[in-house]
């Protein structure tokens, strides 16, 4: 016997990353009461910080770390004396 009513409601939402202001449409079942006009129509919206449009990794943007300066510092305070 199926139980009924026990899957969450799965429609269009919009999710927009508030970093870059990119915002793009898609399914999900993901709980919001805010909503958004997108291309004409309300849809919930998902307000998330980092998504493909602003993650370092997707847009080639990555911040090389100065790992010289951090074994001289290391090796300055730790190395032998």
């Amino acid at each position: 016997m199926a139980k009924a009513d026990i899957h969450p409601e799965y429609r269009e939402v919009v999710f927009w990353d508030l970093s870059s202001d990119f915002k793009f449409l898609t399914r999900s079942t993901a709980q919001t009461r805010e909503t958004v006009e997108f291309e004409g129509n309300t849809y919930p919206v998902v307000k998330v910080e980092v998504s493909s449009e602003s993650h370092p990794f997707y847009t080639g943007k990555n911040v090389l770390m100065d790992t010289a300066g951090r074994v001289d510092k290391f090796l300055k305070r730790y190395g032998k004396k």
